[in-house]
This record gives C-alpha cells, sequence and structure tokens, in this order.
C-alpha cells in the first residue's frame, strides 16, 4: 500500500513530467514502467549472478562485456542504471536514448515472445536531459523507500496510484489487487511444479508473478534445477490476457523481471470468440472486472448458454469453467452481488458451480480492502472443475481484518484475519465441529440448495445474542431526576456569579 511518503515523492515525478511538457497521463506511466523496468534490471541481474555463485552454478549477465547496439559495440556495464544515473544529465541522456533503450527493446532473443511483442511499439518520450536526471533522481529515493520497507512491489504500487490520479480505476472496472490479497489466494490453492496456470483478467501480472515467487520459494528444485521443469516454468506454465495493450506491456516487464522468459501474455477479449480455450488450464486465478455491461453480439455464444447475462462477472465465472481442464482448481476474487443476486443468470452460475462441480470455500472480505480506489464488498471462490458434481459441505470465512485499517488510509493494523485463512483452509477436517455462530464454519450443499444457491454468509452465519438486563424504569427515572437537579443547582450558581 502506498504511504503518504511514497505518494508524495510519485506527485513529485508526475510534476516534472507535467512542467516538462509530458501532460498526456498514459505517457507518464508508460515512461516512469520503462525506467523502473531498467532499473529492476540490473538489480534481478545482480541478484541472480549472488545465486548462482553461492549455488555454484555458472550465470552469464544481462550485460555481458560487449553489447551490439545498431551495428556498434559498446560496453554493457554503461547500461546498467547503477553505472549511468552518475552520469551528468547531457550523458546519461544519451546513453539512455540511444543505447539502453534499444537494448530493452531488443532484449529479448525470442522476437514471438510477449516481451517482444509489446516492446516493439515502445517510444522513449522524455524530452530533456534534465528532465530525465531529475525523473532518475526522485525514482532512487522511492527505491530506497520501499526497500526500507521492505515491500518489493513498487512498480505496481506506482502504477495503482497513476491509474487512480488519472480517474481510470473503476471506470473500466480496473482496479490493481492488493499484494497481500493475492498472495493470500496463491497461498490457500498453493500452485504445483505441473500446473499451467491462467488469469484472463491479468493486468500487471500480479496473480501470475505471485505464483512463479511461490514455486520458487517451495519447488526450487523442480522449476529451476530439473530440465523439463525449468522449461515448463520458463514457457509454457504462465498465460495471462488483457485488453489494455498498457497493462500487458507492463506484465511482460514484470515476468521477466521476476525471472520468467517467455510468458504468454496476449491481447485478449477473454469473454469474446477471440478466446477460444476450453478445458485447457490447472489453475485459474483472477480478479476480473466488476464493472460495465457488454452487448451480448461481442459476448461468445457459448458463454451466454450457460448463463445469459451482460454483467462480466458472472460471465467471466461461466468463463472459468469452460478453461479449467477438469480437475482444475479456481480461486478468484467476485463482488457480494454474485453471491446473492436473485436474478435467472446469478442463480445459474451459483447452481452450475454447486451442482455440477465442487464449490470449496467462500471467503467474505470486508468492503474496505479495495480503499481507495473501491468501495465495493468482494468474496474469494475456491472451486474445482468436475462436470460431475462433488459439493458436499461448503466452508465459509468471515475476514473481518485485513492487516490494514478499512478506510481511505489503509494503514497497517494488527488485525489480520490472512493467516488464519490460510491455516484453517488447508486444515479443514479440523472445522468440521464449528458452529455458525463463529467466524468460519461449514454449511452443508442441501441447505444452500434449499436457499436458491445463496452464498452470502449473512444468510448461514447466526448471531449469538447476550441477554442484557437493565434497571427497573422507576430507578432509571429516579436517576434522570437527579442528573436534572444537578445540572438546576450548577445553574444556579453560575447565575450568582454573573450578578
Amino acid at each position: 500500500m502506498i504511504t503518504g511518503e511514497l505518494r508524495n515523492k510519485v506527485d513529485g515525478i508526475w510534476d516534472i513530467f507535467w512542467a516538462g511538457g509530458l501532460t498526456n497521463p498514459l505517457d507518464v506511466i508508460e515512461q516512469i514502467t520503462y525506467l523502473m523496468f531498467i532499473h529492476d534490471l540490473d538489480d534481478a541481474d545482480i541478484r541472480r549472478a549472488k545465486e548462482s555463485a553461492m549455488l555454484g552454478l555458472p550465470y552469464e549477465s544481462t550485460f555481458t562485456k560487449e553489447v551490439e547496439i545498431g551495428g556498434r559495440k559498446i560496453d554493457g556495464s554503461q547500461l546498467k542504471w547503477s553505472v549511468f544515473r552518475d552520469f551528468p544529465a547531457d550523458r546519461m541522456y544519451s546513453v539512455m536514448q540511444e543505447w539502453v533503450f534499444p537494448f530493452i527493446k531488443e532484449l529479448h532473443e525470442d522476437k514471438d515472445s510477449a516481451y517482444s511483442k509489446y516492446m516493439s511499439d515502445a517510444i522513449f518520450k522524455v524530452p530533456t536531459p534534465l528532465m530525465l536526471s531529475k525523473v532518475v533522481d526522485k525514482l532512487d529515493d522511492i527505491f530506497i523507500t520501499m526497500a526500507e520497507a521492505q515491500d518489493a512491489d513498487v512498480r505496481g504500487d506506482v502504477y495503482e496510484y497513476l491509474l487512480n490520479k488519472i480517474s481510470q480505476s473503476g471506470i473500466n472496472g480496473q482496479f490493481r489487487t492488493p499484494r497481500h490479497i493475492i498472495k493470500m489466494i496463491v497461498d490457500m490453492v498453493q500452485p504445483k511444479p505441473t500446473d499451467t496456470i491462467c488469469d484472463p483478467a491479468c493486468g500487471t501480472s500480479g496473480f501470475l508473478i505471485s505464483a512463479g515467487e511461490y514455486l520458487k520459494e517451495h519447488h526450487k528444485e523442480e522449476v529451476l534445477f530439473d530440465q523439463t521443469g525449468k522449461d515448463h516454468y520458463m514457457n509454457h506454465m504462465f498465460y495471462g490476457y488483457d485488453t489494455d495493450r498498457t497493462m500487458l506491456r507492463i506484465g511482460a516487464m514484470n515476468m521477466m523481471t521476476h525471472g520468467v522468459d517467455n510468458p504468454f501474455i496476449e491481447y485478449r477479449d477473454s469473454l469474446s470468440d477471440q478466446n477460444p480455450d476450453k478445458d485447457k488450464y490447472s489453475l485459474i486465478m483472477a480478479n476480473p472486472p466488476f464493472k460495465g455491461s457488454l452487448d451480448y453480439d461481442i459476448v461468445s455464444a457459448d458463454l451466454l448458454k450457460v448463463c445469459k447475462t451482460k454483467k462480466t462477472e458472472l460471465l467471466f465465472l461461466t468463463l472459468f469453467l469452460r478453461m479449467l481442464k477438469v480437475g482444475g482448481r479456481c480461486a478468484c476474487i467476485v463482488p457480494d452481488g454474485v453471491l446473492f443476486g436473485s436474478s435467472k443468470a446469478h442463480k445459474a452460475i451459483r447452481q452450475e458451480i454447486v451442482e455440477h462441480n465442487r464449490l470449496e470455500a467462500v471467503i467474505s472480505m470486508p468492503s474496505g480492502v479495495f480503499k481507495p480506489y473501491a468501495g465495493v464488498s468482494t468474496a474469494v471462490l475456491v472451486f474445482t472443475k468436475t462436470n460431475a458434481g462433488g459439493t458436499d459441505d461448503v466452508w465459509f470465512y468471515d475476514m473481518k481484518a485485513d492487516g490494514y485499517s478499512l478506510d481511505d488510509k489503509r494503514s497497517e493494523v494488527k488485525e489480520n484475519d490472512i493467516p488464519d485463512i490460510v491455516e484453517r483452509f488447508h486444515n479443514l477436517a479440523d472445522e468440521t465441529d464449528r458452529k455458525r455462530t463463529e467466524q468460519s464454519f461449514f454449511v452443508k450443499k442441501e441447505i444452500i440448495v434449499e436457499n436458491d444457491y445463496d452464498l452470502s454468509i449473512n444468510k448461514y452465519k447466526e448471531v449469538e445474542y447476550v441477554p442484557v438486563e437493565y434497571p427497573p424504569t422507576e430507578e432509571i427515572l429516579n436517576e434522570i431526576k437527579g442528573i436534572e437537579a444537578d445540572i438546576q443547582k450548577e445553574l444556579s450558581e453560575l447565575e450568582l456569579l454573573l450578578k
């Protein structure tokens, strides 16, 4: 979550661009993203070199001794952020414009890769050496601030804040999923080295990156040191789709910075006939757009057969079921309306998940989770595609705190249910005896069916009322009279003082 100090520094960068004549908000976002990527490329190179040295493995630096750019061979070390940031403004600008930017555009050897595809039309638009020097200095400050806060997701935080500044967040249904919520979902589903993972509304690839980091932490041998496993991890595991080229460009850079060489990140309207994927993925994690409705003409016909609606949140749930393999899992964020909506389409998709697949969990999240960008109440659904039913008992959890205040400031607080959610989800056998008055409990499928497949936790949560005994009315009246007498006495004394 972006802090007051960091917010001020981002505002400072924005002001530098604005004062220098670069006033298109999306241009500003892209230029900041390119510079952050260049910084992270240096950082990642240093980190991987250290890891390889510790493990006794060979490593060839991204910044080799000589790099060929435009027919010229130059010293690769000059392309490193940690080197050129100390150059005088004029030299830094020429190095960036003539060497660094062409270098990052040609960085990926595979010209059909996601990175090459979305970097091909990237343009360096910082107009003057002085502006570049000022922005580089400001970004250095930001990286120092984030390092001290031990938060590596600076790119996503800054992008999220910039989206809010230009008032696009929410208008298109786009707002970045908080990092700790993504991590909670990834920790719940525990990606496997053999998974094929997709986010059909990937944005800046937050879910895919977090899944990759989880696998490197828990399955390092399988995804980094086994030849077949590494090939799958680098080239065939991660798929992401979006309709915003800026987000796709950021997502491709993001994935490459985090060590995934060739993710399949593509411009695609996932809900249309552009998306032929069926029975393909073993794991889907997503936070699809909530707002807006679509014309029937642009929605894939087979989705409308299952759930005839224009609401994107319902169509995406239908899409997830189509895209998953049998046995594939899904963990997705939905607005509360999906859980209890009374329309035919709402009931149809809930019935499809409960009756023909296996619904495992519904985690209700407080409305402040997406503040200050949106105040909508949301939930996480976890289900497995079976095409043959399997829902028995559904686990509900009432999240009351996520480690941050639930107002627009989103300050860090001690109260945090996320560790408890992950722990309980992986030990559901211990949840069977919990009562509906507690924070988590099971509800039998038969009861859900009786309630029109309503998945709202408030439908099933029981409130335990504690009787409160009040004093007799006569005693309360006497107390009020006594208070009134005291007031009259004080007023009389005040009146004597004023004479």
